[in-house]
């Protein structure tokens, strides 16, 4: 049986009485608590609400006079004005998100990382091969195909005639397509390059 009414609980709690307070807490907090699962259908939300709304309470207790024998009321005013007041927040925040222009997608490492193991393959399997050309070829093809040097500029470079150039350089496509097993026009003279990744 009760010995003092919420009134008078409520009065020592506005005197600053922690023990008054936690009887009113423990009078009325089922109360409250299933009020906010009525208003939420969520259970942790009702929890944290409940929270919300003695916290509130206990913010209030100096300028606030109960005037009715039970504090249940106000409480459960509290409690749904807590609970609207976090809806309009949450709502606030889902309008600010729908402003944020969204991130563009990020493009899968494993498509990366398989290009670049396919890329050192057959890079590998083109030097392999270019290795067994004789060294001018070996040359010429690195000089005019790889690096884009022009037919001339590498004939200067290596001391021969443009012509020669030519000569190496078709030369090593057709051996590397013999190497290779592939038609010439298949054969993949330029190297990897090597990007951004």
């Amino acid at each position: 049986m009760r010995t003092e009414d919420d009134r008078a609980l409520w009065a020592r709690a506005a005197e600053g009485s922690g023990a008054a307070f936690g009887e009113l807490f423990d009078r009325h907090a089922k109360a409250v608590y299933n009020h906010c699962f009525r208003l939420t259908a969520s259970w942790s939300s009702a929890e944290d609400h409940l929270q919300a709304t003695f916290l509130l309470a206990w913010r209030k207790r100096a300028g606030f006079r109960l005037e009715r024998e039970s504090a249940l009321p106000w409480l459960l005013t509290v409690a749904t004005n807590v609970v609207r007041t976090e809806r309009r927040s949450f709502a606030r925040r889902l309008r600010l998100l729908d402003r944020v222009p969204a991130e563009p997608p990020v493009p899968d490492h494993a498509d990366q990382v398989a290009g670049r193991v396919d890329d050192q393959r057959r890079m590998a399997a083109l030097l392999a091969a270019v290795g067994r050309l004789p060294r001018g070829e070996r040359e010429a093809l690195a000089l005019c195909v790889w690096s884009g040097v022009s037919y001339p500029d590498a004939a200067a470079v290596l001391g021969i005639a443009e012509g020669s150039v030519r000569a190496r350089v078709s030369r090593a496509r057709s051996r590397l397509a013999a190497l290779l097993g592939t038609r010439s026009e298949a054969v993949p003279f330029t190297p990897i390059v090597v990007e951004d990744r």
